[in-house]
């Protein structure tokens, strides 16, 4: 048998014709519609943040951080080697150095933090680059940021706990709240026999002496879900004589020792892996109410309608990571003679897929000023129903848009090591999270009939385009009738908030949005000029000009 020539066997090691890693690059200045958006919605002042902070998290170390979190998901430990009870959840070190950096940066509290226009801007813009790269800190960091108005309003017991909440120093010691330099806040809703109708729970609360805001209560109860079981205290619901009432209960007593809540245990979950979300019980759990007695859900709803902005802001995020890695590997990665990105039915994909992330982005950045003005009624009024038309729309549109734009890179995106699976795994989360689909369809019926000062809002803000395009006069119009007519409104609600969602995308990206982008928003998700997949696209598209826009460029 002949021997081996050592450069023959070499030859099958040469890598050629794959693409340089996607690192190192300013993530926040390759997004076009995101710098565009944030000094139009008034977070001007903070591009030099931002622009630091995206050019972080596409470091090696950054995203290094990540793959190990997930690698190594977290652990319940029930109890220590002696037998005592101590429920705590431990963490990869990579988990807590995600928190660190994610606290630095004010993800938690940037606007309660900088009491100044734009401030919700540039938060909603920050986590848009930060929670892509791991989704799992998203969690308690949003919890943490929505629970802060609702404990504000709370008198001395709730400035005390919003001092902890925004402070910038991350504290991932198991201590009591008085012994740490910063605290977390989680959530705790939802029942088994409820779900989201939460007005079902079971979990029952008894006064310790008169009972009513800010007084003690026991809680007993089981939790089916618990976000973010590290936190130093908990939102949650429990009834009372006078209905389902909210309380704050704290993993550790006043006194210093433990409360007598316990975890049953972690789920195990689609994705998200690097979080914990658990099952709890309540064994006369110490607690102190928080707003009004049988007021529980109104006061919470302030704190749901903080996360679900984002939800927006985390699947627009979702969206521009997995575009930036499609045109990263197209532009690299050469098939039947030519780059895939100069290839017509590529660039069909690609650009199909930037609009979508454009209209995304755009219409969470404008959400996010309306969380800016909170003295403004119009404002306030909008973002009543245009929090819940964006959740609905932005959030749905995620995982069909993260599994084409993992086609893209073949096989190649199939693969763990190409961030790919993960982004997918984590697309439908924000759809299920602080209310599915069809409680945000329900919702936004509700505050149409309830506050019909929301859905003037939302028709003015949709006038503001009017005139432009006939083709969204006409959507408005569609829109229009089909609020007039009640009939069967429950069964139609996901295809009306799916033309609102669209109508406002529209209007945006008429008003403000590159031009090519918008007209082909119209002509597509508008006219109608558009398969029932990405990448359908009409030929009259300028797909050059779209995908440089979204184009990741790499020193």
């Amino acid at each position: 048998m002949p021997s081996a020539d050592v450069s023959d066997v070499c030859m099958t090691h040469q890598v050629e014709n794959q693409p340089p890693p996607l690192l190192d690059y300013d993530a926040f200045g390759a997004d076009a519609a995101l710098v565009e958006g944030v000094k139009r919605e008034g977070g001007g002042w903070a591009i030099e943040r931002l622009t630091e902070f995206g050019r972080r998290t596409t470091s090696q170390q950054f995203i290094e951080l990540g793959f190990q979190a997930n690698r190594n998901r977290p652990v319940l430990r029930t109890h220590d080697r002696f037998g005592h009870r101590i429920d705590e959840v431990e963490f990869h070190p990579s988990w807590h150095e995600l928190m660190r950096i994610g606290v630095e940066a004010e993800a938690h509290a940037l606007p309660w933090n900088h009491r100044q226009p734009g401030a919700n801007v540039a938060r909603a813009a920050l986590n848009y680059l930060f929670f892509p790269i791991e989704s799992g800190v998203g969690c308690p960091l949003t919890m943490t940021f929505a629970g802060v108005p609702v404990l504000a309003k709370e008198g001395t017991f709730g400035e005390q706990w919003v001092k902890r909440l925004t402070s910038t120093e991350y504290d991932g010691r198991n201590l009591p709240v008085d012994q740490k330099s910063g605290a977390l806040l989680g959530m705790a809703m939802t029942e088994k026999q409820g779900g989201s109708d939460v007005r079902a729970n079971s979990t029952t609360a008894r006064p310790i002496g008169k009972g009513g805001r800010g007084e003690e209560y026991l809680l007993t109860g089981h939790k089916w879900f618990c976000s973010a079981p590290m936190c130093d205290a908990f939102l949650t619901l429990a009834q009372t004589e006078s209905g389902l009432s909210c309380f704050l209960f704290p993993r550790w007593l006043p006194d210093g020792t433990r409360n007598r809540f316990f975890l049953q245990r972690l789920k195990d979950k689609l994705g998200n892996h690097s979080n914990a979300s658990s099952e709890i019980e309540y064994h006369d759990t110490w607690a102190v109410m928080v707003g009004d007695e049988g007021r529980g859900v109104p006061t919470i709803i302030e704190m749901v309608q903080h996360t679900r902005l984002d939800c927006v802001a985390g699947s627009a995020g979702l969206m521009r990571h997995a575009l930036a890695q499609a045109i990263h590997h197209t532009a690299h990665r050469k098939a039947f003679g030519k780059l895939l990105i100069d290839q017509p039915a590529m660039q069909n994909v690609l650009a199909d897929l930037a609009i979508e992330t454009e209209a995304a982005t755009t219409l969470m950045l404008r959400l996010a000023r309306a969380f800016d003005s909170t003295d403004d009624r119009y404002e306030q009024a909008f973002a009543r129903i245009a929090t819940a038309v964006s959740k609905y729309w932005v959030c749905k549109r995620t995982p069909q848009h993260v599994a084409e734009a993992l086609e893209c890179l073949g096989g190649a995106g199939y693969v763990e090591e190409s961030i790919m699976p993960r982004l997918y795994r984590e697309a439908p989360l924000n759809s299920i999270w602080e209310g599915s689909g069809n409680v945000m369809c329900l919702d936004v019926l509700r505050a149409m009939s309830r506050e019909p000062e929301s859905l003037a809002a939302f028709d003015s803000e949709l006038q503001k385009a009017s005139g432009v395009d006939k083709r969204m006069d006409t959507l408005v119009s569609q829109i229009q009738k089909g609020l007039q007519d009640q009939y069967g409104i429950q069964f139609r609600a996901r295809r009306l908030v799916e033309q609102m969602a669209l109508a406002l995308q529209g209007s945006l990206l008429l008003q403000h949005g590159d031009s090519h982008v918008a007209e082909a928003f119209c002509a597509s998700r508008l006219a109608g000029d558009h398969g029932h997949v990405f990448g359908t696209l009409s030929p009259d598209v300028q797909f050059t000009r779209i995908i440089e826009r979204s184009h990741p460029q790499i020193a």
